[in-house]
């Protein structure tokens, strides 16, 4: 049977890049984002190698419609395999610039739709001994200027160690890709430089197994 790889978060940018790396590979691709015409260009893109991709829409933080487009992915291509969370709210917020309300909004798209990908499809890998969760992280360093993505960021180091401690041992594979600058082809962060990160990980024997990987260069704080 066919494996699947899921992409949360696939938009043009990593996202599409790695939904492309993971079908080179042969598995059956579903790609997610909250726009139905954001997926459409995607899969477009994709399948013009000839490649099929299947592409759902639900938002990260809905999570019942996430859930009901992850069971949607496995039932029509198959068991998930491998699963990448690239969502993320990215805006520029000092400290108080944000209410509440605004840094909540963004704690549910950068790390607790993270956490409902993960427990909808890992239980899934555990059983059958083999899998990958993989995330988008960024922020190796606290930056003033981005308090709601760095406090996300971090949140998402934190659930890949929570993650790996409950579902590691069955043999699933948690870890995130850590992208320090501004995602743009052909430069230090390139979109498809990146994908080859997420191949990696996915491929690792376990007793190789590496928890954060960062990509290309750290930025002086």
């Amino acid at each position: 049977m066919v494996s699947t790889a899921v992409v949360v978060g696939a938009g043009p940018g990593i996202g599409k890049a790695v939904a492309a790396r993971f079908a080179r590979e042969g598995l059956s691709v579903a790609v997610i984002a909250r726009r139905s015409e954001t997926v459409a260009r995607v899969a477009e893109e994709i399948g013009r190698s000839g490649r099929k991709v299947l592409p759902l829409t639900a938002d990260s933080t809905d999570e019942a419609a996430l859930h009901a487009a992850l069971d949607r992915a496995a039932e029509e291509l198959g068991p998930i395999e491998v699963a990448v969370y690239n969502a993320a709210l990215i805006r520029r917020d000092s400290p108080g610039e944000l209410d509440a309300r605004g840094q909540l909004d963004a704690w549910a798209v950068n790390v607790v739709g993270a956490l409902s990908t993960a427990v909808r499809v890992a239980p899934g890998m555990a059983a059958r001994g083999r899998g990958s969760v993989l995330f988008t992280g960024g922020m190796p360093r606290p930056d003033r200027r981005y308090v709601s993505l760095g406090l996300g960021k971090y949140g998402i180091r934190t659930l890949v160690s929570l993650l790996d401690a409950e579902y590691g041992p069955a043999g699933v594979h948690v870890a995130s890709v850590t992208v320090p600058g501004a995602v743009s082809p052909g430069g230090a962060y390139d979109p498809d430089d990146i994908a080859e990160q997420y191949w990696r990980l996915h491929t690792q024997p376990r007793e190789a197994w590496e928890h954060e990987v960062v990509h290309g260069p750290v930025p002086d704080a």
